[in-house]
């Protein structure tokens, strides 16, 4: 099951529930194509809490609290909680990694992602590319 998942990163999530986002219609357009090829998503816990911020601090509790529904509605979106043991390979990989300047999130994102043999990101976040993954809203900006 994990080869037909697209891991869900903050900007693709965040693209997804604004419309006044710059890369919402293609959010949009990639998801769409993907559900209809059989795709489900995946999102970690740390990027929901990313998410809900982001919207809160850029368009208010409105746009935050859409985040929260699209994730509790959507049967094709499921969450990965972070947990200890996965804590503690961020902890590593981030320090491994401190040269590329990833977020601390983001390497959260990188450890899940490889347990799960995930290489597809909705993102528009460039470190998903350095880390050797597909950023699915980078190319389809091009």
């Amino acid at each position: 099951m994990a080869s037909r998942e697209v891991f869900v990163d903050t900007s693709g999530l965040y693209a997804l529930v604004d419309r006044k986002d710059a890369h919402h219609p293609a959010a949009r357009t990639v998801v769409e194509r993907l559900l209809r090829g059989g795709r489900r998503f995946v999102a970690t816990d740390y990027v929901l809490a990313e998410t809900v911020n982001l919207a809160n601090a850029r368009s208010g509790t409105r746009v935050a609290i859409r985040v929260l529904d699209l994730i509790e509605q959507s049967a094709g979106i499921r969450i990965e909680w972070i947990g200890t043991s996965r804590f503690d390979a961020t902890k590593a990989f981030f320090r491994k990694h401190a040269d590329h300047q990833y977020s601390f999130t983001d390497c959260t994102s990188f450890v899940v992602m490889r347990e799960l043999k995930l290489s597809l990101a909705l993102t528009t976040d460039h470190h998903f590319s350095q880390a050797g993954f597909d950023a699915l809203l980078l190319t389809a900006s091009q």
